[in-house]
């Protein structure tokens, strides 16, 4: 296959390149960075892209986070590829506490405690348990064992239900704040870059204009000397 890896990765390295890329966090930045500068749209369109890309961050969509930013981008009419990149903002570094905001926030709209359920658990160990339980009642269905969904039951209503709530707000403002800091940088850098890409086309221009009258000369003084 074209794109497929000549050396195959062990399941260790892709989960530790998962939490920490090879070149790191700050290379992969600049990268989507870079990425999202050189996009041939409008700056307004493309930091709308951007604003749908940052909330879909702060949604508990895990997984669907791409196919969430693309539909939001189609929403406000904004560039789909930058919704992507954006969505890249949220990483292993940004997620605990970007779902740790969006629960609490989640929690406070709907006028409830942190433990008002009665589950002491932490929020790493709802997480643990709700897969667990997924695990389980899957098996379920191939075995004689009972399904029990109490476990993914505290999940919904202890963090998923208060995440999808709660994130509305810090979501949008995080777009929102991301939107109107891109716009004049992407507008700055796309003129810059046509200024450039004039330049370069000039000088080529240029360079082709003395090529050609360096030859008419040559014609002209051969035209001279063969008469």
């Amino acid at each position: 296959m074209v794109f497929k890896r000549r050396d195959r990765r062990p399941l260790w390295q892709m989960a530790l390149e998962f939490i920490w890329p090879r070149g790191g966090w700050a290379r992969a930045f600049h990268y989507v960075k870079h990425r999202m500068r050189r996009l041939p749209d409008s700056p307004e369109k493309i930091a709308r892209g951007i604003f749908a890309g940052i909330v879909t961050i702060f949604t508990p969509f895990y997984g669907l986070h791409f196919l969430t930013a693309a539909i939001i981008a189609f929403i406000v009419r904004g560039n789909i590829l930058a919704a992507l990149l954006a969505t890249f903002v949220g990483n292993p570094l940004t997620f605990v506490p970007i779902a740790i905001i969006s629960v609490q926030t989640g929690l406070f709209l709907l006028g409830r405690h942190p433990h008002s359920a009665g589950h002491e658990d932490t929020f790493t160990q709802k997480f643990f348990y709700a897969a667990q339980d997924l695990k389980d009642n899957v098996w379920a269905l191939f075995t004689d064992k009972d399904a029990d969904w109490t476990a993914l039951q505290v999940f919904y209503h202890d963090i998923f239900y208060p995440f999808m709530i709660g994130g509305i707000i810090p979501g949008i403002v995080a777009g929102l704040a991301a939107y109107y800091l891109s716009v004049p940088i992407i507008r700055a850098y796309q003129h810059r870059r046509r200024g450039a890409l004039k330049a370069k086309l000039a000088a080529i221009r240029a360079k082709a204009d003395a090529a050609k009258r360096a030859k008419n000369d040559k014609v002209d003084k051969g035209r001279e000397t063969g008469t």
